[in-house]
């Protein structure tokens, strides 16, 4: 067997649309995200005895002050689950940790969260990440191969009434694809941020540079009375849309209710299958800081989606220190 750099566009989304249509961090797009970011990456593929793809990861570099380690997300994708595959690529990723003084490595396949797919990383030394669920890891979908009616009836009363509202009161949804516009975006982002105590994500400019360049995101705008009162990146890719990035004003006008019916209707007309509400909180953790938009999220209608939480190898003492800085900051945030 042997590791590769893989440098084929085609051959790479080909073995993602196969095994995993859904690892949007791993497809190639984003790759080039990253790349533009200036991150050091790597694209490679592992190949059998016979010269076959098994399985293929962008590999990231991440240098935080909790540490530096080696980040795989929503990968490795692997053509099965095999014992003998994933010696061989932990093994290469390994010595790269090594080489590069990485404390650790950490992954997070878009596998089922079952005992025996934990069993499976347990088995090569792997342990659940201190950090909360990210990447989507426990997220809400809707899915929408049904009829506009159907999907209505699907939703909770309460958030049918306010589509319906937003529309009587003349709320207005604007499409965009122009990078200018990113800028109205990131006014109220900035806002939303300081508003809800979170970091504001880096590379979304980036991100909408690379994705529109094969027509894979849409910012929708939401209007009332002519002021922009909300906003969100939804991105498609493959067989899903990805509600990924959003932002508002404080306002009782319900225009998120129709921004997100009109981006499920988007993809409807792309041919998607389902629309991905991305992150929500576990049930039964009333305290959790997603708790309020899990619940915007879930009156739509839909089903939890859970793959196995990001899993982490050590492979230096460096780890404990940032094992322990991840494990404080999710204590103090409430997740």
């Amino acid at each position: 067997m042997e590791v590769r750099e893989l440098k084929d566009k085609k051959v790479w989304e080909s073995f993602i649309i196969k095994y995993s249509p859904v690892a949007l961090f791993q497809s190639w797009n984003w790759g080039e995200v990253i790349r533009k970011m200036g991150q050091n990456f790597w694209r490679i593929g592992v190949y059998d005895n016979d010269g076959k793809l098994v399985a293929i990861a962008q590999v990231i570099k991440v240098k935080a002050r909790r540490g530096t380690f080696l980040h795989v997300r929503h990968g490795p994708v692997l053509s099965a689950v095999n014992e003998k595959y994933f010696k061989f690529f932990i093994d290469f990723l390994k010595s790269l940790g090594k080489k590069e003084k990485a404390g650790f490595i950490r992954i997070s396949p878009l596998l089922d969260n079952s005992d025996e797919n934990q069993q499976f990383f347990r088995n090569f030394g792997f342990r659940n990440a201190p950090i909360q669920a990210m990447d989507g890891e426990y997220c809400w979908v809707l899915d929408i191969d049904k009829s506009e009616n159907e999907l209505l009836s699907g939703m909770r009363k309460t958030t049918r009434y306010l589509i319906r509202q937003a529309e009587k009161l003349g709320v207005e949804i604007v499409k965009s694809k122009k990078i200018e516009d990113l800028d109205q975006f990131f006014s109220l982002y900035k806002e939303t941020a300081r508003r809800q105590k979170f970091i504001q994500h880096k590379g979304i400019k980036q991100e909408f540079e690379e994705l529109l360049k094969d027509d894979q995101i849409i910012l929708f705008k939401g209007y009332h009375q002519k002021n922009l009162l909300a906003a969100a990146l939804i991105i498609f890719y493959n067989n899903q849309a990805i509600y990924h990035h959003s932002a508002s004003v404080e306002q009782k006008i319900p225009v998120n209710y129709l921004l997100q019916w009109e981006a499920i209707k988007e993809a409807k007309k792309r041919g998607k299958s389902i629309y991905n509400f991305w992150g929500v909180a576990p049930e039964g953790k009333s305290h959790h800081p997603w708790i309020g938009h899990s619940l915007f999220k879930r009156g739509f209608g839909g089903r939890v989606i859970s793959y196995i939480h990001a899993q982490d190898l050590p492979i230096s003492i460096e780890y404990c220190t940032t094992y322990l800085v991840e494990t404080i900051r999710k204590w103090r945030k409430g997740y």
